[in-house]
């Protein structure tokens, strides 16, 4: 695999870096945090829609830019950087994939329109407690659903490996804000008695346990980009801030012990940077090596952000733990995102397993 970036990839990342330090700063994504939906309509307006990010892994044919994991992994650390308060990769990422995987050629021809433009915001509900679907009906409930409140559209994982599609508005579907650590990405419970027609199931009833995988093991690699992001904001504003503060007469950037912890950060910030991006170079190519260079990015990437995150506060000193500046922020989206997909004990898991098949 080569990690040059291409001259377009680069053009890529400088875009999204330039939007995005622009529309959803520091400042601008507190106040959509800490508004009631968590939510910020104008940015997804522009990233989606404008900007046309949503598309990046939607083949041309269907509306989208046709091009790779690669390409939404740049994308999707700049938004991690920003810790961007939008449903960006439960629609780019994880609805686009299921469709993909599962949809037939009309269910594809339909959603990923959609998706692409940005027209619709999906959810996707299946990372843990799952409903079932049974005889045309869908009941129970998915727990831990993330933008749940302001998706116009549910992809959802049963437990008897089906992929249901649903809109918002479907009778005996209801969606309960859950109280939880990270404000950034706000999660749900959602409660399902409705109907299911049959052209709102991907693929055969039953028949998706394969494409369900997939969409959750792509899921975490990309996810692993998402998370650098965010390592590299930590380690990117204490740096800033051991210039800025004076002790004993110098910059507390100067002492050693300081220059360490920071080199520390910068070090595993880098593995998870190669990590996320050959994970998204192994989707690319869909070949053998892709369910283990996801579960290695994600293992790697979410110790990483926990530690990054972390290490930000306590070297921020007093001010780091104050609910005005935003290290809590990104501490909190990092315990977060890090059990989302799977846990990296989990991920290490299933990698051993791997491993073990391998050389059985």
């Amino acid at each position: 695999m080569d990690f040059a970036l291409t001259e377009d990839q680069r053009f890529i990342q400088e875009s999204a870096r330039t939007f995005l330090t622009d529309a959803a700063g520091a400042d601008a994504q507190r106040a959509a945090v800490e508004s009631e939906t968590g939510f910020d309509a104008s940015l997804w307006a522009s990233l989606a829609g404008e900007m046309g990010f949503a598309g990046l892994m939607v083949p041309e044919a269907h509306g989208g830019s046709g091009l790779g994991a690669v390409e939404m992994a740049l994308v999707l650390e700049e938004t991690g950087r920003t810790l961007a308060a939008v449903p960006f990769f439960e629609t780019a990422v994880l609805a686009v994939q299921a469709v993909l995987a599962a949809g037939s050629e009309a269910q594809q021809a339909d959603l990923l329109p959609k998706l692409a433009s940005g027209a619709v915001r999906a959810s996707f509900a299946g990372t843990a407690a799952r409903p079932t679907l049974a005889d045309g009906r869908l009941t129970g409930e998915a727990t831990f659903v993330t933008f749940a409140h302001v998706a116009d559209l549910f992809v959802i994982a049963t437990a008897d490996d089906s992929l249901v599609v649903l809109s918002a508005g479907t009778p005996g579907l209801t969606v309960e804000p859950l109280p939880t650590l990270d404000r950034t990405r706000r999660f749900a419970r959602v409660t399902f008695d409705c109907d299911v027609p049959a052209d709102a199931v991907l693929g055969a009833p039953g028949g998706a346990r394969a494409a369900i995988e997939r969409v959750l093991t792509v899921g975490a690699g990309l996810l692993a980009a998402e998370q650098t992001g965010g390592a590299q904001f930590c380690l990117d504003a204490t740096v800033e801030y051991s210039r800025q503060r004076v002790q004993f007469g110098r910059a507390i950037g100067s002492f050693q012990a300081y220059k360490h912890m920071l080199a520390d950060m910068m070090v595993l910030i880098e593995g998870s940077r190669s990590a996320a991006l050959y994970a998204a170079a192994a989707i690319d190519e869909d070949g053998l090596e892709l369910a283990e260079a996801c579960h290695v990015a994600q293992a790697w990437a979410a110790d990483c952000y926990r530690h990054c995150s972390g290490e930000a506060i306590q070297l921020h000193g007093g001010i780091g733990f104050t609910w005005e500046h935003h290290a809590h922020l990104y501490f909190k989206r990092a315990r977060a995102s890090s059990s989302w997909l799977g846990t990296p004990e989990r991920h290490r898991e299933a990698l051993a397993r791997i491993i073990l098949q391998e050389n059985a």
